[in-house]
């Protein structure tokens, strides 16, 4: 019989947590589920475990560090992750994980955006950012994602044991994402009715420290995954840059044969210079990004055949 486990990182959650998890033992009996005490000062731990969650701790603070910890030491055919603030309807999950479980999707992201959030949400420009960072994504990587950012999430055992977590925070959902993208997983989205935080509760995220790491984490991204974009834009801007100095020198040079302005015409040299390697180390850089999508592919068949059925 396939295996669900329910993953819950949490930091303070003291007030929400245990409603969390009776939320989850009522529409997934047969799931078991974990609650990662992400170095929390308040009695988090203790209502989870009242509440009948196996509790573990993860001393280094940041949702990326809980989520990677949690993705390498927990073993199950389908991995529910959800955050603990109560924020999400769990009545959705049991036709998450079908979609899993029958091969239907390798990640099933519950779509906040589509529903409620926008009344819900009470955060000041929250939904501003949800929405910027979904349409960077989506033209960025020519998706069609309906939220990127969401914190209830279906994934597969070959989703989770093959992603490579490297952010420490909530930049977590973007890099979840992106890779998924990148590596052509399929990608189910199912709108969910979310709802705000309890009174008492206080959420984590801070909007403006953590809305820049996320949208420096998609700068990252892009310039990792897609290479000949980032640095052929790049090459592009310096081109024209250098062009605009470079051009009227040469129109002055052709009708006197003076060249006035050297200055001008050292910097409109270097910026062409580094258009060209710009230009070039897009070359290069694809190159060992498709090396890398191969061996991907490589390791990916052999876990498939090594793994237990």
């Amino acid at each position: 019989m396939p295996t669900i486990a329910v993953l819950i990182p949490c930091y303070n959650e003291e007030l929400t947590v245990g409603k969390v998890i009776s939320d989850f033992q009522a529409v997934l009996p047969g799931a078991v589920i974990y609650v990662y005490d992400n170095a929390s000062t308040d009695r988090t731990a203790e209502a989870a475990s009242g509440a009948g969650a196996f509790v573990r701790h993860e001393p280094r603070r940041g949702k990326g560090n809980t989520v990677r910890s949690m993705f390498r030491h927990i073993d199950a055919d389908c991995y529910v992750l959800v955050d603990g603030d109560d924020t999400y309807p769990a009545s959705v999950v049991p036709e998450m994980c079908a979609k899993v479980l029958s091969g239907q999707a390798d990640m099933v992201v519950g779509d906040r955006l589509s529903s409620t959030y926008a009344k819900e949400n009470k955060r000041r420009f929250h939904g501003f950012g949800n929405r910027l960072v979904r349409g960077l994504i989506n033209f960025l990587f020519k998706s069609k994602q309906k939220d990127i950012m969401s914190g209830l999430r279906v994934m597969s055992r070959d989703f989770v044991k093959m992603l490579p977590v490297t952010c420490k925070g909530f930049e977590i959902e973007t890099e979840m994402t992106v890779f998924a993208l990148d590596n052509r997983f399929v990608i189910e989205q199912v709108p969910i009715g979310y709802r705000d935080r309890p009174e008492g509760s206080v959420s984590k995220l801070r909007t403006y420290s953590d809305g820049a790491k996320v949208f420096k984490t998609i700068f990252m991204l892009y310039r990792d995954y897609c290479p000949m974009h980032f640095f052929g834009f790049l090459s592009l801007f310096l081109m024209l840059a250098a062009s605009a100095l470079f051009i009227p020198i040469l129109i002055e040079y052709l009708q006197t044969g003076l060249v006035p302005r050297f200055p001008t015409l050292i910097v409109s040299v270097v910026l062409g210079l580094g258009s060209m390697l710009s230009f070039f180390a897009g070359l290069i850089l694809v190159s060992l990004a498709k090396r890398g999508r191969q061996q991907f592919e490589i390791l990916y068949n052999l876990y498939r055949e090594g793994r237990p059925k």
